[in-house]
């Protein structure tokens, strides 16, 4: 087996399609105005649009099996789509998708297996349902022509925290203070509460990445001088 670069060796594999980071700001943009103007229904189409396929993404690394990434990614979609009148622009619409999709993640392992409850019908708002099913079919579609690499079946013997924190670092790359404020499941988390949380990430992200990196050594996977 050829040896692989230890700086892949962290990383959960291609993110599925989604914005791209130099169009965040734009997408930002788009979706505030969409805010102001009162339009929530339209506002949340786009968010799911555009964020939808990387946050559908991370569920389905984080609940491969039983349909448990479905049930998760239609109670994310319900709960943007409830929450946009409140949000308070204290962070960007993206941190706060993955803030929601943690808890919902967080909440259905907490719950002995039980599937997540939906907790308003979508189909009060057909615009917004029929886009979170068209994220979920292109995206499954995207993940299973992908093929999966050896190396990145290592990830799923971590804790799912820690799952989560590679894929949002090193595929979504969020900045430190974004993943603070997913981590600690306030966006508007106070700037001292966030400086904290962040410095806590880093040396996690740290000792995960070396512990992929001695795992990947023992299997083969990475020479024993790389790193």
């Amino acid at each position: 087996m050829n040896p692989t670069d230890p700086k892949k060796l962290a990383s959960p594999g291609e993110a599925p399609p989604g914005a791209p980071p130099r169009a965040e700001a734009d997408a930002e943009a788009a979706l505030r105005a969409r805010w102001d103007a009162g339009d929530l229904d339209g506002a949340a189409t786009e968010a799911i649009r555009v964020y939808g396929p990387e946050i559908y993404g991370l569920l389905l690394s984080l609940h491969p099996r039983g349909g448990d990434a479905d049930d998760l990614f239609s109670t994310v979609c319900e709960r943007l789509w409830r929450g946009l009148a409140g949000f308070r622009w204290q962070c960007s619409v993206r941190t706060w998708a993955y803030a929601v999709a943690r808890n919902a993640s967080r909440s259905h392992g907490e719950a002995a297996g039980k599937r997540a409850r939906r907790e308003v019908g979508l189909s009060a708002c057909p615009a917004v349902s029929e886009m979170a099913a068209a994220v979920r079919t292109e995206t499954a579609s995207y993940l299973r022509t992908d093929r999966r690499a050896e190396i990145e079946r290592l990830r799923d013997e971590l804790p799912a925290a820690d799952r989560t924190l590679l894929i949002l670092r090193l595929d979504r790359d969020l900045a430190w203070n974004d993943l603070a404020r997913v981590f600690l499941d306030d966006p508007g988390a106070g700037d001292e509460a966030v400086r904290r949380e962040a410095a806590r990430l880093r040396k996690r992200f740290q000792l995960v990445r070396e512990r992929l990196i001695a795992l990947g050594r023992a299997r083969g996977l990475l020479r024993g001088g790389d790193g």
